[in-house]
């Protein structure tokens, strides 16, 4: 055979092989990437509430793998998502308070250099769907392939029916409100959104997708159709720990920056006699949200992509519902740092829990790992792959949340350690004292635990960024002020 003759049938080889049909090759796998909104750990998997009911975010953690120490990088719902969709930490970014879609690529030189993850499964081969709140005003950072919808707070009816804080002489600045409200699931922003999902898992679709669905409940309003109450009968309602003389312990700056003067405090609850009112419809709105992810998982089983989907369900952070005295995120503590975290992988065993110290950072990297996707360089979190194959595995990363320069708080698998910007520290054991009553940091024999954290805090923090949009209270009004005279 001439050599002419044998190249002749190699580039037939070749190109016979680049011909053959996509069905003889492995088909890449799809994500369904699922967001909750101010979701914290009262889901029926993690024990935060005994009276949750939540069986299809039970049904998802028995299914795959439960993250059960799971932490926010911010606890409000712009720098967090800002966060998970850029890959990078707001250390990193400048990127600490609420900020609008549009501004994140402005808000600094590595926020402008960062690859939003929809546009980076784009570049690999991906179509991206999405609906409802995925970034914190839906997707204004137009990142999506196809987007419907956007965070969608409502329906609310005329007038406050509990809560109006200008009336009451306090500052605006929530939609804090709660019961019944409005008659039907269909009314309902989330409705709409499961709806879309579904529909997008019923059609065939010629290359692989990443599909995100971005439920607002249990955000305030907490408002939903009055069935959902009828689960939560009021005078069975169980209301959270909580003792008047919690944050007696806690520095001054601390109380400074989770000041949340706009809304109800517990002791004003009390004295209302709402505190059962606001535990009653928060535990509505989880269920009414556990029902339509219910439905986009169902579509998944009964859809061909069963089997080649990977599902992610994340919160953006926590909440307080009575705890040290407010009804809030806004702060660094456990209640508003923890998160919910879980993924059902294909192929791996299902009903696992791992109780590692994870981050929302970590899903850009895990999910790139996952799929096989080149990784990309600039993420600062770290895949979780290798606890999904073994979640007792090694580990050595801590959880790190910020809430603007200098107010880190980080965790590992017993202990909670705070520091603020003006050196002051709280330090909690969370394995014998979960809700953070007792502040250890000055106690005798603490030092050597605070040293084990002080040698991961992050090395360095960028300032707060000018784009940011924040005045919460006084101490958040002059850091903004600040870093917009430095513009």
């Amino acid at each position: 055979m001439g050599t002419r003759t044998s190249i002749a049938i190699a580039a037939l080889c070749v190109l016979s092989a680049a011909l053959r049909p996509q069905a003889e090759a492995s088909p890449r796998t799809n994500v369904l990437f699922i967001a909750v909104d101010d979701l914290n750990d009262w889901v029926g998997c993690l024990g935060g509430h005994p009276q949750a009911k939540t069986p299809n975010l039970d049904r998802l953690a028995g299914e795959g793998m439960l993250f059960s120490n799971a932490h926010c990088q911010a606890p409000i719902c712009g720098p967090s998502r800002a966060s998970i969709m850029t890959g990078l930490a707001p250390s990193s970014t400048g990127i600490y308070l609420q900020i609008n879609d549009a501004q994140i690529k402005n808000a600094h030189p590595a926020a402008a250099a960062s690859v939003f993850m929809p546009d980076w499964f784009e570049r690999n081969g991906y179509k991206t769907m999405g609906a409802g709140k995925i970034y914190h005003q839906g997707d204004k950072a137009n990142t999506f392939d196809e987007f419907a919808g956007a965070s969608d707070f409502g329906p609310k009816p005329e007038k406050p029916l509990k809560w109006n804080p200008v009336a009451m002489g306090l500052p605006p600045g929530t939609q804090t409100d709660w019961g019944p409200f409005p008659e039907r699931d269909e009314q309902m922003p989330d409705f709409k959104t499961a709806a879309f999902a579904v529909e997008k898992l019923k059609q065939h679709h010629d290359k692989p997708f990443f599909l995100a669905a971005g439920f607002c409940r249990p955000h305030v309003p907490w408002h939903v159709p009055e069935k959902w109450f009828d689960l939560h009968p009021l005078e069975s309602i169980q209301t959270p720990p909580y003792r008047p003389d919690d944050l007696d312990d806690v520095p001054e700056m601390g109380q400074r920056v989770a000041d949340v003067p706009m809304m109800p405090t517990t002791e004003w609850a009390i004295e209302n006699g709402e505190w059962k009112n606001i535990v009653q419809a928060y535990l509505a709105c989880v269920s009414f949200v556990d029902a339509q992810i219910g439905k986009v998982l169902d579509a998944l089983r009964e859809s061909e992509y069963a089997d080649n989907t990977i599902v992610v369900l994340w919160s953006d952070h926590g909440y307080h519902l009575g705890e040290k005295n407010r009804f809030a995120k806004q702060a660094i503590w456990e209640r508003d740092t923890r998160t919910v975290l879980m993924f059902k992988v294909p192929g791996l065993s299902g009903g696992t829990t791992c109780t590692a110290p994870v981050q929302l950072l970590d899903l850009y990297p895990t999910l790139l790992d996952l799929c096989g996707l080149p990784e990309n360089p600039n993420n600062d979190g770290h895949s979780l792959a290798p606890l999904l194959k073994n979640p007792d595995g090694p580990w050595n990363h801590l959880a790190i949340s910020v809430y603007g320069v200098g107010n880190i708080s980080m965790r590992d698998r017993t202990h909670r350690y705070i520091v603020y910007e003006d050196g002051s520290e709280e330090l909690y054991d969370m394995a014998n004292d979960p809700n953070e009553w007792h502040n250890l940091a000055n106690m005798p024999g603490s030092l050597a635990i605070k040293n084990r954290f002080q040698a991961a805090l992050p090395k360095k923090q960028e300032p707060l960024s000018p784009k940011a949009l924040y005045t919460i209270n006084a101490y958040w009004r002059s850091k903004m002020e600040a870093a917009k005279g430095g513009e």
